[in-house]
């Protein structure tokens, strides 16, 4: 199948890879413009970029694609569909309308919940038990679409939505091969917007911890905003960033350190011990050794 491939971040990296695998002829692959990283804000190409000229397909990066220029290029690609995965832009109604089969979309969730740009995260933040991929049709709402193809997984007890990501990323390219060899036969299924939630962007202010909220909803904070932006408590007047915590039943104050020799902090119900953590300025340590730097005693609060 002629195909033109729409994706940006490490998430659309396994499914252009797969497509290529699977011997369809990728003509051309669009991601978003390079951006400045780092400390020196050095201009760096996006994960799919890097991917595609390795493959040796042609790189488009336009600002938009809301202009007819930009669509007078991609029409000359010719493509019997445009498939799609975290591309990170709106397509107007004249590109969906464009190839034989529309565009698909690999979403990282279980349509219509957590429509939206962080669907993974969120989903380990409030505590599912299970998350998958959908392949969808593409509309002009946002991850509206009809659902094509749906493949869930369970969410491990102690995953963190990195870890998550990466699996959901493997699936969304083995549910993409799936689809596109049964394009034809798939009935698409509409969704059901009573049924939708949102998953928006994550904000450094999304991982501060609130110890009067339940031990198991502060550690799937701590998982669901892993590795970023990062749990993160207040000591003193820095913030303390939370790497690795493990559930504890041990009950005491919301906020208080519980014990002199371990990290354990009470919560308004149960407590979470601390594995690792990083003080603001400082690098990653042990608890332990969080502990005796600091010479903290029973009953200190967070």
């Amino acid at each position: 199948m002629r195909i033109v491939f729409m994706g940006t971040p490490d998430f659309a990296v396994p499914s252009l890879q797969r497509l290529v695998d699977d011997g369809h002829e990728v003509v051309a692959v669009y991601c978003q413009p390079d951006k400045p990283q780092g400390r020196h804000f050095t201009l760096t190409p996006p994960p799919v970029k890097v991917l595609a000229q390795q493959l040796g397909i042609e790189v488009l990066q336009p600002p938009t694609l809301k202009n007819e220029e930009a669509q007078q290029i991609l029409a000359k690609f010719a493509p019997d569909i445009i498939a799609v995965a975290a591309y990170g832009k709106i397509l107007p109604k004249a590109v969906l309308d464009m190839p034989k089969y529309g565009c698909i979309n690999v979403h990282g969730s279980l349509l219509p919940k957590y429509r939206g740009a962080a669907p993974i995260q969120w989903a380990v933040i409030n505590g599912e038990e299970k998350s998958g991929v959908t392949i969808m049709q593409m509309a002009e709402g946002l991850d509206t679409g009809d659902m094509l193809l749906v493949r869930d997984t369970e969410i491990g007890a102690d995953e963190t939505a990195g870890e998550l990501f990466d699996r959901i990323a493997m699936l969304g390219a083995e549910a993409l091969s799936e689809a596109l060899v049964n394009i034809e036969n798939l009935k698409a299924v509409p969704q059901d917007d009573a049924l939708a939630c949102w998953a928006p962007p994550l904000k450094k202010a999304d991982g501060e911890i609130n110890w009067q909220k339940k031990n198991t909803e502060i550690y799937s904070l701590i998982r669901g905003v892993s590795p970023w932006p990062g749990a993160y408590t207040i000591f003193g007047a820095k913030r303390l960033k939370i790497h690795k915590a493990v559930l504890c039943d041990k009950n005491g104050e919301a906020g208080a350190l519980l014990d002199e020799a371990r990290l354990i902090i009470g919560c308004g119900e149960g407590s979470v011990e601390l594995l690792e953590v990083q003080l603001e300025g400082a690098k990653r340590i042990s608890a332990a050794d969080f502990i005796r730097g600091q010479r903290l005693s029973k009953g200190k609060i967070f």
